[in-house]
């Protein structure tokens, strides 16, 4: 059995660190090098990084920032936000980034991810899907859709889908973010987890909602994620990596040892 990862997300507007709910209300709360830095020395596994006002005001990612992180950690980092071309992908790569999050990019042109993927290797790009709960319908028959732009525009496409599309063209992991659960501390979204983890094969990161150290006990069995993301509960000093891992390693959950 493969270890399941605890990766903190650290969300960047205008070079801050920044954390809202359901995608709304961002308030900044540090510096994302001197947190990466941090949750390295915690432990983490891997770190993400979202440029999460990039593609809504349509530019490009902050290579710089990227470039002081990826100095500072020595563990898998992936970076996401405005990516909408294969430069775009090699400028992350190039500044320090193991993999690189496409999202609002790829909805809109879905090429980016098999260009990524024949480019770099599979396992360097990752789908990140942010989805909300709008019921079934025939447009919508798994009653999850997609929304791109930081949560902006509803895009009228399943979420299941667009899962099955992007494994499909060559995505090598999905990070899924739970708009509904985003930052409100109380737990992952199960339901869509669950249905997105057992109807690919590659992996799947769930996010959005982590508020004790139960619901990642719950999102890494019941609903069989493959790595948990992580915000508040690690910001806001409520867990460290360490606790959190401990905490699942004596529920049998196999967890990598922290060095």
């Amino acid at each position: 059995m493969l270890s399941k990862r605890i990766i903190p997300c650290l969300d960047v507007r205008d070079g801050k660190l920044t954390k809202g709910v359901r995608f709304k209300g961002n308030i900044d709360i540090g510096d994302p090098v001197e947190v990466a830095r941090n949750y390295y020395e915690q432990g983490a596994d891997e770190i993400v990084f979202y440029d999460i006002t990039a593609s809504s005001e349509g530019r490009d990612i902050m290579i710089d920032v990227v470039k002081r992180v990826a100095e500072t950690i020595f563990i898998p980092f992936s970076v996401g936000g405005g990516i909408r071309t294969l430069e775009d992908m090699r400028k992350v790569i190039l500044a320090g980034a193991e993999k690189v999050s496409v999202n609002s990019g790829a909805v809109e042109n879905p090429s980016i991810i098999s260009e990524g993927a024949v480019a770099f290797g599979r396992q360097c790009v990752v789908l990140g899907m942010d989805v909300k709960k709008v019921g079934k319908s025939e447009k919508i028959p798994s009653g999850y859709e997609i929304v791109i732009q930081g949560g902006r525009k509803s895009m009228g496409i399943d979420a299941l889908w667009w899962a099955r599309e992007a494994e499909n063209l060559g995505a090598g992991e999905i990070c899924l973010n739970s708009i509904d659960a985003d930052g409100t501390l109380e737990g992952y979204e199960l339901e869509l987890t669950h249905l997105i983890t057992t109807s690919v094969k590659i992996p799947v990161i769930a996010s959005g909602g982590a508020g004790k150290k139960e619901d990642l006990l719950d999102v890494l069995t019941s609903a069989k994620a493959d790595a948990a993301l992580i915000a508040s509960i690690v910001h806001y000093g409520t867990y460290t990596i360490a606790e959190l891992k401990e905490y699942l390693s004596g529920n049998g959950v196999k967890v990598r040892e922290i060095w």
